[in-house]
């Protein structure tokens, strides 16, 4: 696959799991956020959390599996530390998910994917 086809696949990807935010009553607060230390695919909010979404896209199921490790993780949380003071205030709880999607599946969702000192 072409740089190009998997910008594309990693966009449809993302705009799939904010749809299935939505549809679950999350409201959709950025995308992209870009900081030095990484970047987060969605920053969603419901109610008094917010969440920092990694969204991973790929062709099959069996390949899901694989999608997510400890460092991509890691990159992740540091990007949510730096972008939190933007998006959560006081007394918000503040947490990590991921999103695994692929052709022909329902999203698979990881809650709370990542934990302080993990």
């Amino acid at each position: 696959m072409s740089r190009q086809e998997a910008e594309r696949q990693g966009r449809r990807g993302e705009n799939l799991a904010a749809w299935y935010l939505w549809l679950c009553g999350w409201r959709i607060l950025a995308r992209r956020q870009r900081v030095g230390a990484g970047e987060v695919d969605l920053v969603a909010r419901k109610g008094r959390t917010v969440v920092f979404v990694e969204v991973k896209w790929r062709s099959g199921q069996a390949a899901l599996d694989q999608a997510i490790d400890a460092r991509r993780l890691r990159r992740v949380a540091r990007a949510a530390e730096a972008l939190a003071p933007r998006f959560a205030g006081p007394g918000d709880d503040v947490r990590i998910d991921v999103i695994l999607i692929a052709p022909g599946t329902w999203p698979r969702r990881i809650t709370n994917a990542w934990q302080p000192g993990a």
